[in-house]
């Protein structure tokens, strides 16, 4: 059985799907959009990976959890309404374990970074074994309040994979390839 991994469609230029570093350099204007996001926790950007000796924006990230549960879950929370998910898969076979590792994710604001020991292997059985949210990270998000920020994925495992990945490799939620 294929073991499917998960990425947010969006703008993507070019032929391959570019960590935040070299969108800087390609893609000036996609690199300030995205940078955003991080603009309360730039520190971030410098976190280590520690297996794929590189640092958090050197990376590609990837679910292993389907987002529908995720959305699902921030919607009963009432901080969000109902969404439609734009996605994209990704057979996990398709990685190089040399460039690849899994991020173990613990909601936990004061654990910055995320020790060494929360990264592991990658294999696409490893992938497999995580992609069902955990009931934890479901019930932080159904419960959210008023004030808390949107993170979806912040106890959801993180596949990370070190450069570029072709957009041939990807398909939409329908099954197509992706085309840039």
């Amino acid at each position: 059985m294929t073991t499917l991994l998960y990425k947010a469609a969006g703008d993507i230029r070019g032929d391959a799907i570019l960590p935040l570093n070299q969108l800087r350099v390609h893609y000036p204007d996609i690199y300030t959009r995205e940078l955003a996001k991080y603009a309360a926790r730039p520190e971030t950007l410098r976190t280590p990976v520690y297996p794929l000796d590189c640092c958090w924006a050197d990376v590609v990230f990837l679910s292993p959890v389907h987002p529908a549960p995720i959305f699902e879950a921030m919607q009963e929370s009432g901080r969000i309404g109902p969404v439609v998910i734009d996605f994209w898969t990704l057979d996990a076979d398709l990685l190089d374990p040399a460039r690849t590792c899994i991020l173990l994710k613990r909601h936990d604001p004061e654990l910055r970074p995320q020790p060494a020991e929360d990264f592991i292997p990658y294999t696409p059985e490893a992938a497999a074994a995580l992609s069902t949210p955990s009931e934890r990270a479901l019930q932080r998000l159904r419960n959210l309040n008023a004030t808390e920020p949107l993170y979806p994925w912040a106890d959801i495992p993180h596949i990370l994979h070190r450069g570029p990945i072709p957009l041939t490799a990807f398909r939409t939620a329908a099954g197509a390839p992706v085309i840039g």
